[in-house]
């Protein structure tokens, strides 16, 4: 299956959804419940709110079919979280 090209890498893409919401969605976004998911669009710059990644995400393919995706998480450093919470009994 042949590889198709992107428009950006990875890293790149991080860099720029990472300043997208800092810059522009973040202070529009005040007053929404910590914790919910926000996708962007790095193209148009567009974005939906939701529950979860993937209704975030549907609510914006739909408006915007071609959409190259973000997912940042309101009020947090990351969308998941890998690794321990340090739970008693565990990892000693």
């Amino acid at each position: 299956m042949p590889r198709t090209k992107t428009k950006s890498t990875t890293r790149s893409a991080s860099d720029r959804g990472h300043a997208l919401y800092a810059r522009r969605i973040r202070p529009k976004l005040a007053g929404e419940k910590k914790g919910r998911v926000v996708a962007l669009d790095l193209r148009s710059e567009d974005f939906q709110v939701g529950d979860n990644a993937l209704e975030a995400a549907r609510g914006l393919k739909a408006r915007q079919p071609k959409a190259d995706i973000w997912l940042e998480r309101i009020g947090y450093p990351g969308l998941y979280r890998l690794g321990s919470w340090g739970v008693k009994g565990r990892g000693k």
